[in-house]
């Protein structure tokens, strides 16, 4: 019976010694801070180190800070840029507590801190958006140039259609330019900004059409430039075409009058000399001569009418009556 009493007499210690304990002492991990505040004041310099650390019961709460690398993800706003259009910017951040004892007096909680994150970083936003172009916002490379076909021609390469607009800081610079304004005032909070960064950016749906118009009419400019181009390099094509061919169909008749004149020479040549062996021979080409000319004269629908000492009609009077 007294062994029963003993231990429970050990166990009740146990118990209140654990927590006698619990109420004197309490623990800090790796990545985090703690502020121990009476009546809810802040009492000494924030507890940074990790480890078991003491308190006064009841009159004195634990706080504890998160001091680990923290997301901040912003709202999606629309604002307008130097070049009157309006679009819409989602940013992020990377943030973490710098000065535990600041950051607790002035926010006291994360969503506070994420609330002075929102208003500060958005309102650099658009004081960064509403002084750039559009172009600022979209381009990172100062340098960068288009991609061109190596079939176009010079003086297309050359024109305005295929020259990027020039930038002055781009888009990494605007963030930068962001981080290091938002992050010198979010100091005062205890508040230490790492990064900003554009997730995303988008045209307002207001001006959707009229971008998307704008857009229909560089590439149809383009597309126009191109036509007349090929329609230019067509009827140049075409025409090298047709003076080829003339130049090919006038040496080929030039070459079949030459041949045919050649020809028509040699055969009277042979002509010549068969029909101008005797006397008899040159009566009969004369005579063969005269007859083809009756042949291509004395037609149904052609009257001739000759006198009587023409040359033609000199066969016809002398022929005499056929002979029986």
């Amino acid at each position: 019976m007294k062994s029963l009493i003993g231990s429970a007499a050990a166990a009740i210690l146990i118990i209140v010694a654990v927590i006698l304990i619990s109420l004197f002492t309490y623990s800090v991990s790796e990545g985090e801070n703690v502020i121990i505040t009476q009546f809810g004041k802040p009492v000494g310099k924030p507890i940074t180190t990790a480890g078991l650390h003491f308190k006064l019961p009841i009159i004195q709460t634990v706080n504890r800070l998160d001091v680990r690398i923290q997301e901040w993800d912003g709202q999606a706003v629309n604002m307008p840029t130097r070049d009157k259009l309006y679009i819409i910017v989602d940013s992020f951040g990377r943030w973490r507590i710098s000065d535990p004892l600041l950051w607790f007096t002035r926010l006291r909680d994360v969503r506070s801190a994420l609330s002075r994150i929102e208003d500060i970083t958005g309102s650099e936003n658009r004081n960064a958006v509403a002084k750039n172009d559009l172009i600022e916002m979209v381009r990172t490379d100062k340098n960068r140039k288009p991609v061109l076909d190596a079939a176009l021609k010079p003086e297309l390469i050359e024109s305005n259609a295929f020259v990027l607009p020039p930038i002055t800081n781009g888009r990494t610079g605007l963030e930068k330019e962001v981080l290091q304004n938002s992050a010198a005032k979010l100091k005062e909070f205890g508040i230490d900004l790492i990064d900003v960064r554009f997730k995303r950016i988008n045209y307002s749906p207001g001006v959707t059409d009229q971008i998307n118009s704008r857009m229909i009419s560089e590439r149809k400019q383009i597309a126009d430039r191109f036509r007349s181009e090929g329609e230019g390099e067509a009827a140049k094509i075409i025409g090298d075409k047709e003076r080829e061919l003339q130049q090919i169909t006038s040496g080929a008749y030039k070459t079949v009058q030459k041949i045919r004149g050649e020809a028509d020479a040699t055969a009277t040549e042979i002509y010549a000399k068969a029909y101008d062996q005797s006397p008899e021979a040159r009566e009969l080409y004369n005579f063969l001569r005269t007859m083809d000319t009756y042949r291509k004269i004395a037609t149904n629908d052609i009257t001739v009418v000759l006198s009587t000492d023409s040359e033609i009609f000199r066969l016809l009077k002398e022929s005499g009556p056929v002979k029986k």
